[in-house]
């Protein structure tokens, strides 16, 4: 049985035009948003073997805001290139190439591909990951590579606005 935990960045800031997409900060919302979800994993004992982040400033700074809560070294948080512009088969060729010696991971990354690989692999609709949204799979599956369309089970959906 795997994990796999699927994180959209928090809100960004849009205030200054001048900024390349992948260069856009957390907005206060953001700063706000992201270690609150970090403590409400902490509260669930969420516990990752890795974490795989789009290497844009709002995914990081969310990854880095999350790990900070769960105690795990933000050191370790991987980037990968990838992961921004990413769709969903890109997301799932990713993960079907992870090592199978990872039981418990999460990507942090971008719409609309984290909410169409959310549709893909689970038999649960979900309309929007929000901003802050995190998803939760298992999936009944030993080696990565065998990840398939609904092959997930959605064993839960957390965003900010259900606690907020």
């Amino acid at each position: 049985m795997k994990s796999l935990t699927l994180i959209r960045h928090a809100k960004s800031s849009w205030k200054d035009p001048t900024l390349r997409d992948f260069d856009r900060p957390l907005n206060k919302r953001g700063y706000r948003n992201a270690p609150f979800m970090g403590q409400l994993l902490n509260e669930k004992g969420v516990k990752f073997d890795r974490v795989y982040s789009s290497p844009a400033r709002r995914a990081i700074d969310t990854a880095k805001y999350i790990c900070a809560e769960i105690d795990y070294d933000l050191n370790e948080i991987e980037t990968d290139p990838n992961l921004y512009h990413a769709d969903a088969d890109d997301l799932l060729n990713f993960i079907g190439a992870l090592d199978d010696g990872l039981n418990d991971v999460a990507l942090v990354g971008h719409n609309p591909a984290l909410t169409d690989l959310t549709n893909l692999l689970g038999t649960e609709p979900v309309d929007n990951v929000p901003t802050s949204g995190i998803v939760f799979f298992k999936v009944d599956i030993e080696r990565w590579q065998d990840i398939v369309k609904d092959k997930a089970s959605l064993s839960s959906f957390e965003y900010p606005k259900k606690y907020l």
